[in-house]
């Protein structure tokens, strides 16, 4: 009998909040958190608008000379695993038995831009002796792991936009297969800098509502014209459902299902009519057991780009039917924090199962007729079920998961 895994802490650092309840008022209130940027000057950049955290204090996690050795991205990955664990009530693991997988995308891109842009040393640089620790893709996974007391499985993930989400379903398969007794899962990203979102637009996946960012994220509407950058992190503190039974720990969800695909069609487009995206939903549906009917709401990639939400919502049609299911995208609030979006959103499907309520899609005010789902504009009741969490990146990565009420 396959082992089952539970969900019993979570924690998380994002523009719409620094706590589940901030951030499932924030998402019921369709309310964006894109504003304009001021923390550096934007005047020469196409796009100056981005969801940022603001006023981020570390200061009950690391101490100062801890802290400077660490990347904003590592930085917001502690609070949210450190957070996680407190609310799981710091179950008693042996460091041996704990893991860590922590998703990024552009791990310590505000260092490796600084250093860069600020070049005044020899040939034009002037490297810190931390800008390589800062910058290691590992950061964030080595960071946590020494905050935390992490002596099992230290891995780091990344697959772009699908980072977060893939670094929880590994953390699922180390549970499984008895390689730890806790794991901590999640991702951390902050890449709001000038390099970042100048290379986005040059991408064309950029919003460009310079004029009303508060609008600019639209997934799924017939005005949509890209998503807005955001930073964050998320984490949650996985264990074996039978043991967090045992110790009387509060059980938020059973993380039922885990499907992972790649397009292996282009670096950036998805491929056609969502084909890859249509197998990585059926695979999690499969690994869960269960059948699309079972599925009570959808919380979609959804972008806001033209291609992303065509596609996204082409397989979802394949695979519930038309229309079948509750589907939200929470990036008209969030943003899109790039490779902590799905770990983000893996806590939105938790607060959802517990408030059996689907988010609204903010911003989602004429749906593209092109878009045959059924996407939520207001809170919409739904019934106590399993709820699917996509997360798609540049590359063809693809990742689902399935979270389920606790017994």
């Amino acid at each position: 009998m396959r082992t089952r895994v539970a969900v019993t802490g979570v924690g998380l650092r994002t523009p719409a909040g620094s706590g589940p309840k901030e951030l499932w008022n924030a998402l019921l209130g369709g309310r964006s958190t894109a504003r304009a940027i001021t923390s550096f000057d934007v005047s020469a950049l196409p796009v100056r608008f981005a969801c940022q955290i603001h006023d981020l204090d570390v200061s009950a996690y690391l101490t100062v000379k801890q802290a400077r050795r660490l990347d904003r991205a590592s930085l917001l990955a502690v609070c949210a695993a450190g957070d996680a664990l407190a609310d799981a009530g710091h179950p008693e693991v042996p460091a041996e038995r704990r893991a860590v997988v922590a998703g990024s995308s552009f791990c310590g891109t505000e260092t490796y831009e600084s250093t860069l842009l600020g070049a005044d040393g020899p040939g034009g640089l002037k490297a810190s002796p931390l800008f390589i620790p800062k910058i290691m893709p590992n950061a964030g996974a080595a960071a946590v792991g020494m905050r935390y007391g992490v002596r099992g499985p230290s891995m780091a993930v990344s697959t772009a936009c699908a980072s977060g989400a893939h670094a929880i379903g590994e953390g699922v398969r180390l549970i499984r297969d008895g390689s730890a007794d806790l794991v901590l899962a999640g991702a951390g990203d902050a890449n709001i800098t000038p390099g970042m979102l100048h290379g986005f637009s040059r991408c064309r996946a950029l919003s460009a509502r310079n004029d009303d960012p508060a609008a600019a994220c639209r997934p799924f509407d017939a005005g949509r014209d890209g998503f807005v950058l955001a930073e964050g992190a998320a984490f949650l503190v996985l264990e074996r459902l039978d043991d967090a039974v045992r110790r009387g720990a509060r059980v938020h969800a059973e993380l039922s299902g885990y499907g992972r695909t790649c397009d292996a069609h282009d670096l950036t487009a998805p491929a056609p009519e969502g084909e890859g995206a249509r197998r990585c939903m059926e695979a999690a549906l499969g690994d869960a057991g269960l059948s699309p009917a079972d599925i009570v709401h959808v919380n979609a990639h959804g972008t806001g780009t033209e291609l992303n939400d065509l596609t996204e919502a082409q397989a979802i049609r394949s695979v519930f039917g038309p229309a079948a299911v509750p589907v939200s995208s929470t990036k008209g609030v969030t943003g899109h924090a790039i490779g902590a979006s799905g770990a983000i959103e893996a806590v939105a499907c938790v607060l959802a199962i517990a408030e059996c309520t689907a988010p609204p899609t903010a911003n989602l005010d004429r749906l593209d007729p092109r878009c045959d789902v059924d996407a939520a504009a207001v809170p919409r009741p739904i019934a106590r079920g399993p709820v699917l969490s996509n997360s798609f990146g540049f590359g063809g990565h693809n990742a689902t998961l399935i979270l389920s009420p606790p017994p």
